[in-house]
């Protein structure tokens, strides 16, 4: 009997919560905000003091195809209750924007965990937030996540294409979101 009522509520749990979903409104306006910031930090340095020390650098252009990569990245985290550049089957960003169409150069696709374009952010409320947080960097020493959406450094200034997912986890997920952003240069 008691195996019975387990299979039972299992089975109603599924139920209780949806499924993960795109929000690609969220996505727009987290890359419409990064571009502000990117085309005039000292505008945001009252919300981000250390903008006061950040160049300006040119507007990133939206990439379907990046925007697909990053949504699939964050649908990922989301389904498989992860968080992580490298997923549980050991395979990094590089490898799926590759895979998607988006050439790379053949030495950034030799280890199948390589990650040089992603920054991802869990939890936060709205795309914007995870924007605000990932510039933030709070727990990243080498400020990498900054460095990456901003253009800070000449790596990452090369960079001009973006694709951003937003995924609400709907309450069957660890996080309540996941934000995948993907900058990267196309044909290099």
């Amino acid at each position: 009997m008691r195996i019975l009522w387990i299979a039972c509520a299992l089975f109603f749990l599924q139920f209780a919560f949806p499924d993960p979903e795109i929000d690609r409104k969220e996505a727009k306006v987290a890359f419409g905000y990064l571009n502000q910031i990117r085309e005039d930090p000292r505008k945001f340095v009252a919300k981000f003091p250390f903008l006061e020390e950040v160049k300006a650098t040119p507007i990133l252009r939206w990439n379907d195809t990046l925007a697909k990569v990053a949504e699939a990245r964050a649908m990922d985290l989301a389904r498989r209750n992860y968080f992580g550049h490298v997923d549980p089957d050991g395979y990094g960003v590089n490898y799926y924007i590759n895979k998607a169409g988006y050439a790379l150069h053949p030495n950034w696709l030799k280890e199948k965990s390589a990650n040089y374009f992603e920054s991802l952010n869990a939890g936060s409320d709205s795309g914007l937030g995870a924007i605000e947080s990932l510039i933030r960097d709070s727990n990243t020493p080498s400020l990498g996540h900054r460095k990456h959406l901003l253009g800070i450094t000449e790596w990452n200034a090369s960079l001009v294409d973006i694709g951003i997912g937003y995924v609400n986890g709907n309450g069957a997920a660890a996080y309540p979101s996941y934000t995948c952003i993907i900058i990267a240069k196309h044909n290099w």
